[in-house]
């Protein structure tokens, strides 16, 4: 076997070998993404009817409150960060990183400083190779998250949002996560959470202009804001990091796809290369010996002569 045909059989079986893995890979991530899914549609009515409490309470009370007060002259935000764990996702965790540093400047050119908080090791990778300051950072939950690690989360957060700027608090609470839109289709995307808008809100709930009724509050309409505060924080990161895994699961399944079409591809280009190798060093054999037979040939008729 020729030098150029060994080299061709060689890649072809390590392509192979990668093309295996790629289609496991693939396969296992489809398998997730139903179940991340159905985790998402499970988190989303307690989500909505927290936010519907939230905005009956803070309509019916004229208590100042950071989950729904507006500071006049807002100087320093957080922004939480979610990115994946892994890698061989495509562009899943730069996508989110480039909507958080586009929400960043904007911030930064509204005059506010900016803490920032990272879940998962690639945005933590990145803001480390940066040498950029990060307030603090979460890892080893993106693909499969549970209600502990957003409550692990939303510590800090609801710290920082409930102490003067001066002592080393925020103003606003500022997300950024993947929405899973569909198998096809996920975008980064950034929202506020806290101080919370009352119309945006009930917009969102679908219950713009709808006459809320009169509650009573016990003890206080302070009390239940301070009640539901880290409640309503845990909810918005939970359904953040479930959208934001099922959309990881969805990336990497369309990234192994890819690199598992791209194999068979390659394979295929190879394998021609290496038949053409192949007939070639045939046929340079096959001149070889009809050019050793003429040339016996040859000889023989001149010693018969």
């Amino acid at each position: 076997m020729g030098a150029q045909l060994r080299v061709y059989k060689r890649r072809i079986r390590a392509i192979t070998a990668t093309k295996k893995i790629t289609k496991a890979m693939e396969m296992i991530a489809a398998s997730r993404i139903v179940k991340a899914q159905r985790k998402v549609a499970a988190s989303m009515p307690y989500a909505t009817e927290l936010t519907r409490a939230v905005t009956a309470v803070a309509t019916g009370s004229n208590n100042k409150h950071a989950l729904t007060t507006e500071v006049e002259t807002p100087t320093r935000a957080a922004v939480l960060l979610i990115t994946s764990d892994r890698g061989l996702a495509g562009g899943y965790s730069s996508n989110a990183i480039k909507q958080a540093e586009r929400l960043t400047e904007r911030l930064r050119g509204e005059g506010k400083e900016v803490d920032s908080y990272i879940v998962g090791r690639k945005g933590v990778a990145y803001y480390g190779f940066r040498e950029r300051k990060v307030t603090d950072s979460w890892t080893g939950f993106t693909d499969s998250p549970a209600y502990a690690d957003a409550k692990r989360v939303a510590g800090p957060l609801i710290e920082a949002i409930q102490l003067e700027t001066a002592e080393g608090g925020v103003d606003e609470l500022h997300i950024v996560y993947t929405e899973f839109v569909s198998m096809m289709t996920q975008n980064a995307v950034d929202g506020r959470m806290l101080p919370l808008s009352l119309d945006k809100a009930a917009e969102d709930d679908g219950a713009k202009g709808e006459i809320l009724p009169l509650f009573e509050f016990e003890p206080s309409a302070e009390d239940v804001l301070d009640a539901l505060l880290p409640r309503y924080v845990e909810s918005r990161i939970y359904n953040a990091l479930l959208q934001s895994a099922a959309s990881e699961h969805a990336a990497r399944r369309r990234a192994m796809k890819s690199a598992t079409d791209n194999a068979g591809d390659l394979i295929k280009s190879l394998s021609r290369l290496a038949n053409a190798a192949r007939q070639a060093e045939i046929t340079q054999e096959i001149s070889e010996i009809v050019g050793g037979a003429s040339a016996m040939a040859d000889a023989t008729a001149g010693s018969d002569k």
